[in-house]
């Protein structure tokens, strides 16, 4: 028994010691998609516990490779590490809320995706103000595109309301995706690639031939209207 714990132990240590390299590469690569407040120092402290947890969880039977699932649990205790210090100012979080309500208003009165000046009269406010609180607002909830199929997920969806119990209801599922699907193009090909393709925002400028701070603005633009197209689930 003792042999079996101690041979365990130190396969353990060797998968540690091989894909350490693995936690400082996915560090780098998130650094680029988050607000500067971050330091990579953090996201490689908790990327090791994710690692460690990888080492002592993982099943060879379930057919996936070690570094598949480790980077997926190395990449989730990072976010996690992120998710726990919340940097936004209430003031953020106010204008993230209020972006919604606005867009929502205008969405429901005119039928159809609500425009930039729109939401911005809404607000009665100038359009570079209303770009102004998007640059504030963005990166302020941070939610992955396939945390919003999972759990831990609402409270980015919902803002700072309680979490929605029935997350992983179908319904819920249908009305996120077709939420999504509903997006203006741009925003939507903004989603693909910094999730799906996981470009960072300067390579999505270059893609779609605007400034960076203009695709972080369509990317707060783009969780503002999800939030605003799924309020009625806050609601109940």
């Amino acid at each position: 028994m003792y042999n079996r714990a101690q041979n365990a132990a130190e396969y353990q240590d060797r998968l540690v010691e091989q894909f350490a390299p693995l936690v400082k590469r996915i560090a780098y690569h998130l650094l680029g998609r988050l607000p500067s407040s971050v330091q990579v120092e953090d996201l490689m402290q908790a990327g090791m516990i994710g690692l460690l947890e990888a080492s002592r969880k993982f099943d060879h039977g379930k057919g996936a490779s070690f570094e598949t699932y480790a980077g997926i649990r190395i990449r989730g205790s990072m976010l996690d590490e992120v998710r726990k210090g919340d940097w936004a100012p209430r003031s953020v979080h106010r204008n993230t809320r209020m972006v919604s309500d606005a867009m929502r208003a205008v969405e429901a009165r005119v039928g159809r995706d609500a425009k930039d000046h729109e939401v911005a009269a809404e607000l009665d406010m100038s359009l570079e103000e209303y770009y102004s609180i998007l640059g504030d607002t963005a990166g302020s909830k941070l939610f992955s595109f396939e945390d919003l199929l999972e759990s831990g997920a609402a409270a980015d969806v919902h803002g700072d309301e309680e979490p929605l119990g029935g997350l992983q209801d179908s319904r819920f599922r249908a009305a996120l995706v077709e939420a999504i699907e509903g997006l203006p193009e741009r925003e939507r090909l903004v989603l693909s690639l910094y999730y799906d393709e996981e470009l960072n925002l300067k390579e999505i400028g270059a893609v779609l031939g605007v400034s960076e701070s203009r695709v972080s603005q369509l990317h707060s633009q783009c969780a503002a209207r999800l939030r605003a197209r799924l309020a009625d689930w806050r609601n109940d």
